[in-house]
């Protein structure tokens, strides 16, 4: 295995240290050493990471070796000139990757605030509460007592021991979020009741990790424990936490807002993030706390923004994984220098560190575990999964050597305990969760919420209205209020003046369409909710005018990111059938998911208050099912009856027996769907087949008979220059009496 680690390090050195070895009796300039250094470490660290992760174990960890490996635990100790030609010991240029590295930090501590799920928590608190405070307080203490006996001689300040103390209880005591979410996820526990509390206990655990090693820091500048730095660190904390989750939500998410929909230049949001996280960081740091926070804090503060959350993820997670991460974990592993457990007593306390360090975490989750509610097994599993210290771990000790807090031995001795931790939690968590059962109430939760996963409804962010002062605008703008009400989504409306042809601006705050949106968001009942009682999610709602065509006016607002576009004007019908040229000119600026309303009967009269009755057409097509999801979430909303009509279209008595029944077997495909559907939605649904019919003359017959005021229909977008969709919708929007909502998906 030895020969096997340093033919790997040895091969990612020879790549770099020939031309840099050449470049130093040349004067080889430093921008020159730090790109290979760069280069050594993205590449060895994702080899490494890559390697981990095909026998189970956290690409992070492979990182952290391959920093291992190229620093004086592998390399120099078996290529000395190489090692110190790649990284010299020159503070000048340790410096230039040192920056690299800390940045990396503050990246990747806003990855995981950005990850971290406050609902779930707050789903889970009082199990999630006991293990994680347990679970800190037990180590903590251990860790704290342990620095109280270390020899002197491992101490880098042994004026300054309570400091260490706290700094080793903290490290002992906290868990890596990302490393226990990563196995969970991996073994589809993490919507399992149990992957909920270890996730969410991790997530506490790291959130108060960050706020002692933020307090341990501002103690540090002072060198002694002062009560009223400490007070003042801990007011400051608390009063920096207490405005960012307030005040501080509201101005992150209208800041991305904002510039999302006022850049035109390229990854302006990321800009945006970043100059938000680094002013939060600074934040902290003038309270005498560590930056960390400030970037932790602005990490869940982006994730808690309703809109352009995946975007953000996506872009942003890759260049953090790959290249601030690789980088960041590599230098702390050149910073470990494993030779040193060739000691014996160095190596007998590195093991105690390791044994205490997860006797007291599993103890003190388990402790906590059981004493929150949950059963033995449960507990056994928690213990288990908050063992793993992972990023975090090095992320805390890299700090505290830069601190000046730790020693470099017993820096080493942490990032050891780490690995040996990390790596034992993944095969020890998957032997824990293999022996729980899933309840039968749990896996009703689990089917529904699969359901949710990959429906249409539940990944809608934002919702763009286009609409007019007509009873159909405003009809229409009530929709969109029960829709993004359902979901909490942010709603802009386009209010306009004279469709399909230029417009003066108007004023937004005397657009109708705004209130109808805020009114019946207002009213509106959430899924997530008892029912018949009010959602508690605010829908924050913006009003535009129109300025220019109608046409342009859509599409300069739909480049700012929207997934439906709810179209609702007085001319919906064409003088010859089919939708009205307006409505092909507003949704020709569109390119993504379409709904069009049409107010009839006594919704002209009463748009925003008349009570629902919905009746949903749906088939075996994706376009049924998605139509379906929203017919269900206004239904919700509204509180209105639903009901589901399939149609067995005319001459399928006489079609062959084999056909017959692959379309029985099609029909109680679709109406199990529905029915699915609209138990994941908790509205009661009425089911309806009509046989030996033309589907248009079903559909209208049923909304007669049924008394039902709407008709909710998943439709496809055809092809071509005017818009369509297809022959039955064409039916429906001509003849229908009532109201009538198209979704085009």
């Amino acid at each position: 295995m030895r020969s096997t680690v340093a033919v790997t390090a040895s091969a990612a050195a020879l790549a770099a240290a020939p031309a840099l070895a050449a470049g130093a009796e040349k004067g080889t300039p430093s921008e020159v050493v730090f790109l290979a250094q760069i280069v050594v470490l993205v590449l060895l660290g994702r080899l490494m990471g890559e390697a981990m992760q095909r026998i189970g174990q956290p690409a992070v960890m492979g990182q952290l070796l391959a920093g291992l490996l190229l620093g004086p635990s592998v390399l120099g100790a078996l290529w000395p000139q190489a090692q110190r030609t790649i990284f010299p010991a020159d503070p000048a240029q340790k410096g230039m990757i040192d920056a690299v590295s800390q940045l990396g930090i503050l990246m990747l501590l806003l990855l995981a605030g950005m990850e971290t799920d406050l609902s779930l928590v707050r789903k889970v608190r009082r199990a999630a509460l006991s293990a994680s405070l347990a679970g800190v307080v037990v180590p903590f203490i251990c860790g704290f007592v342990l620095g109280e006996f270390l020899p002197e001689a491992m101490l880098p300040r042994p004026d300054q021991r309570l400091i260490t103390a706290l700094f080793l209880g903290t490290a002992l005591s906290i868990a890596s979020v990302k490393i226990v979410a990563v196995v969970v996820r991996e073994m589809n526990f993490l919507r399992r009741d149990i992957g909920q509390v270890i996730v969410a206990s991790a997530i506490i655990d790291d959130t108060i990790g960050w706020i002692i090693i933020a307090i341990t820091f501002g103690l540090t500048q002072h060198g002694r424990l002062e009560w009223g730095a400490l007070a003042w660190s801990v007011l400051g904390t608390a009063l920096f936490l207490g405005i960012s989750f307030t005040l501080g939500r509201r101005a992150v998410s209208f800041l991305i807002r904002w510039t999302n929909d006022a850049f035109v230049s390229e990854a302006a949001v990321i800009s945006t993030i970043l100059v938000v996280m680094g002013l939060m960081a600074l934040t902290t740091h003038a309270i005498g706390v560590h930056t960390v926070l400030g970037a932790f804090v602005a990490g869940i503060l982006v994730g808690e923004s309703p809109i352009l959350t995946r975007q953000i993820d996506e872009r942003l997670r890759s260049l953090i994984t790959a290249l601030f991460m690789p980088v960041f974990f590599g230098v702390a592993g050149l910073g470990a220098d494993l030779t040193i457990l060739a000691d014996l007593h160095l190596l007998l306390l590195t093991l105690g560190l390791v044994l205490i360090a997860s006797v007291g975490k599993f103890g003190g989750a388990f402790l906590g575990a059981r004493s929150g509610g949950l059963t033995l097994r449960e507990a056994l599993a928690l213990g288990c999964g908050m063992n793993a210290r992972g990023s975090t771990e090095v992320i805390i000790a890299s700090i505290g050597l830069g601190m000046g807090i730790l020693s470099r031995d017993l820096y080493t001795m942490i990032v050891t305990m780490a690995f040996v931790t990390t790596m034992a939690m993944p095969p020890s968590l998957r032997w824990a969760l293999g022996r729980l059962p899933v309840s039968a109430e749990e896996q009703a939760r689990l089917e529904r919420e699969a359901l949710e996963a990959r429906g249409f409804v539940p990944n809608l962010e934002r919702l763009l209205v286009a609409a007019d002062a007509s009873p159909v605008g405003r009809f229409a703008s009530r929709l969109a209020g029960l829709l993004a009400a359902s979901r909490g989504m942010p709603v802009t409306v386009l209010h306009l003046a004279d469709t399909g042809a230029s417009a003066e601006p108007t004023d937004p705050a005397e657009t109708s369409g705004a209130t109808a949106v805020v009114e019946a968001a207002a009213g509106a009942h959430g899924p997530e909710q008892e029912p018949r009682t009010p959602s508690p999610v605010g829908v924050e709602v913006l009003a535009r005018p129109q300025e220019g065509s109608v046409r342009d006016t859509v599409h300069r607002e739909a480049r700012k990111g929207y997934d439906l576009l709810l179209i609702g004007i007085a001319r919906t019908v064409g003088p010859d059938g089919g939708f009205h040229e307006d409505v092909a000119h507003i949704a020709a600026g569109f390119e993504g998911a379409l709904a069009v309303a049409t107010a009839r009967g006594v919704h002209v009269d009463r748009p925003l208050d008349t009570p629902l009755s919905i009746l949903i057409p749906v088939s075996g097509a994706l376009e049924s099912r998605r139509g379906a999801e929203v017919g269900l979430a206004l239904a919700r909303a509204a509180s209105a009856p639903a009901t589901a009509l399939h149609v067995v279209a005319t001459g399928a008595r006489q079609t062959p027996w084999r056909r017959r029944r692959a379309r029985q077997r099609e029909r109680e495909a679709a109406l199990k769907s529905v029915i699915a559907l609209a138990d994941r939605y908790e509205v009661p649904i009425r089911t309806v087949v009509r046989t030996d019919v033309a589907v248009e003359d079903a559909i209208l017959q049923q909304a007669k008979q049924g008394r039902h005021n709407l008709i909710v229909m998943g439709v496809r977008r055809r092809a071509g220059e005017t818009l369509s969709f297809g022959d039955v919708a064409a039916e429906i929007l001509e003849r229908a009496a009532c109201s009538i909502l198209f979704v085009a998906s």
